[in-house]
């Protein structure tokens, strides 16, 4: 090759190299503008695709949590958990530049507020009944009178109140309140997904999860709206970790070895 095409060549390489870091600094602007990238999780003892715990060393874990941070890695940022009390306040907080991605149940009205990228969990939303509870059917459940939990604008929330016609649907803060009011009978039913309410059960004697299913919730990444790089990445990054492993690890180093990974396109 003569000393003219290897210093073209050069000349191609260099300026390739120029883009690629370019568009890698503007990624970085864009998904971590404050130096870290910001994770929104949702805080829960009862853990799963979405919700994430504290440890008892004041950090957190769960699925978001390990996701969040590999993703950090790959941007070469530091991460930083921003901690919520439900999936409705992360929703709220997607405007205001206080978080950079998240993972958290997709509905039409979030997707008003927030990009979404790969669905990664399919789950049945259904009911548990209180203790002592004669309720055995969903018919039995849409009874005037009956008062059901869910966690205050939330997609499944959203979903009881569709799903039943004459039960009043009550919201609230926080999976640990209605948890408590479940167990003491305050409430006669708490909408939630199925293995999560399993769990419940586990921890409320004579509680009872219910057979059927009134819809079905999808959990994904998310970035805020008008960040169309990070928007990229972030559904690179998730059909990676499904392809990859990373998604299988994550879901069982955090309790759901048992839990199949659940892709779709809704």
């Amino acid at each position: 090759m003569s000393s003219q095409l290897l210093r073209l060549a050069g000349l191609v390489l260099g300026v390739m190299m120029m883009a690629v870091s370019a568009h890698a600094d503007a990624l970085k602007d864009e998904i971590a503008p404050t130096g870290k990238l910001r994770v929104a999780i949702g805080i829960s003892p009862a853990g799963g695709a979405f919700w994430s715990t504290k440890t008892e060393s004041g950090g957190y874990a769960g699925v978001p949590v390990d996701l969040g941070r590999e993703m950090a890695a790959q941007l070469g940022v530091p991460v930083e958990y921003v901690a919520y009390q439900n999936s409705g306040q992360i929703t709220d907080a997607a405007a205001n530049t206080s978080w950079d991605v998240t993972f958290l149940p997709k509905d039409p009205e979030r997707a008003t507020k927030m990009t979404f990228g790969p669905i990664y969990e399919v789950a049945d939303a259904t009911y548990i009944v209180k203790p002592g509870s004669t309720v055995q059917t969903f018919a039995d459940l849409d009874q005037d009178g009956v008062k059901v939990a869910a966690v205050n604008n939330t997609t499944t929330m959203r979903g009881a109140i569709a799903h039943l016609k004459h039960a009043k649907v009550a919201g609230y803060q926080t999976y640990d309140e209605i948890f408590n009011l479940l167990k003491s009978g305050e409430v006669d039913a708490f909408a939630l997904s199925r293995d999560q309410l399993h769990a419940m059960a586990k921890k409320i004697p004579g509680a009872r999860v219910l057979d059927e299913t009134f819809k079905q919730t999808v959990t994904a990444i998310a970035v805020p709206l008008n960040h169309p790089l990070a928007a990229a990445f972030a559904a690179r990054f998730m059909t990676e970790a499904v392809a990859n492993g990373t998604l299988r690890k994550a879901y069982d180093d955090n309790g759901m070895k048992d839990a199949p990974i659940r892709t779709g396109t809704k």
